[in-house]
């Protein structure tokens, strides 16, 4: 009988958890549909203003609150340089002659212009910038805060956890919008402490996913045998627990994101967020409901820009979801 040296077995290579993730996850088509209009809203907003004629704050007072592509000339003086907003057939209200056209009327704007004669288009992708830089940076500051405390309460648990958590029920129950108001109050309207704000209030939920995941895992084979090694405590947590978090992480903070946003378009519209010269979507939000009824394009566009970017980060994360954990999938 012939027998097979190992050297001659042929072993089919495996796959990772995280190929393995990355295939499931392209393969879910609202998943790939919802991360390219993400990328395709994030690259306007962040390259599209340099390459429009106007920027957010120029005033073109030919054309006050026109609609989309609107083709109104203005029409100038042949003896000064005063544009007017009348037809052909009047005169200069300077030196009563007769008004010509204008050499070269200017750019369309693609999206109308507000109340003031300023390009709806470089406002709505401007905004884009900043709320999505609002998004992330909120985000990323209630991550490292979520993270740290829930791992640290998970994984010590006793009074620690206790003591904690307990924290955690105290700023829940406290009104959100009262506490914006007295940091607005106490330091000023800031651009970087609505960042300090929302992600101040965001990782209160970040916590606690951490900190149940910390004690689902901390009885494990793998963090026993780092205990049994002499581990210190935090290596045990940075080294061993959190990469096994990353899982869950990374699939609430997809879902973080569009909820940072969210909310700071309502404190936008509350007058509570961004603040003139800078623009939000939010703000232009809340500038296009105040004349919705004679205006609707001011209103119409920055919120479909903010939907969209909202139902693709949503679709990222169910994918997300999804591939990495398939349990949790309903196919």
């Amino acid at each position: 009988m012939k027998r097979n040296r190992l050297s001659d077995v042929q072993f089919d290579e495996g796959t990772s958890l995280w190929k393995d993730a990355r295939r499931r996850l392209f393969q879910n088509k609202m998943a790939v549909f919802g991360l390219c209009m993400f990328l395709l809203v994030t690259l306007l907003s962040f390259v599209g203003p340099s390459l429009l004629p106007y920027d957010h704050e120029t005033i073109d007072l030919p054309y006050q609150a026109r609609p989309p592509l609107a083709e109104k000339h203005p029409f100038v003086c042949p003896n000064h340089d005063y544009v007017h907003l009348y037809s052909a057939d009047e005169n200069c209200y300077v030196c009563n002659t007769p008004l010509e056209p204008a050499a070269t009327p200017p750019a369309r704007h693609l999206m109308g212009t507000d109340k003031l004669g300023r390009d709806l288009c470089a406002a709505v992708l401007r905004g884009g910038r900043v709320s999505l830089a609002v998004g992330f940076m909120a985000t990323a500051v209630s991550l490292v805060i979520g993270v740290i405390w829930g791992a640290v309460a998970g994984y010590l648990g006793g009074r620690v956890d206790q003591i904690l958590m307990r924290i955690v029920d105290v700023l829940y129950a406290l009104p959100f919008l009262i506490f914006v108001v007295l940091l607005m109050v106490m330091f000023g309207r800031n651009f970087m402490l609505l960042f300090f704000a929302i992600g101040f209030v965001e990782w209160l939920t970040m916590s606690r996913i951490v900190r149940a995941q910390v004690m689902a895992l901390k009885n494990q084979e793998f963090v026993e045998a780092a205990v049994a090694l002499g581990y210190g405590r935090m290596r045990i947590i940075f080294r061993h627990l959190l990469p096994n978090l990353l899982g869950p992480v990374i699939i609430y903070t997809t879902l973080t994101v569009p909820a940072v946003m969210l909310l700071e378009s309502v404190l936008s519209f509350l007058g509570l967020g961004v603040q003139a010269p800078d623009t939000s979507w939010g703000v232009l939000i809340k500038q296009g409901a105040e004349g919705m009824e004679d205006f609707p394009w001011l209103l119409l566009f920055p919120a479909a820009f903010f939907s969209i970017t909202l139902f693709s980060l949503n679709f990222i994360g169910d994918g997300l979801r999804d591939a990495l954990d398939p349990k949790s999938s309903k196919d």
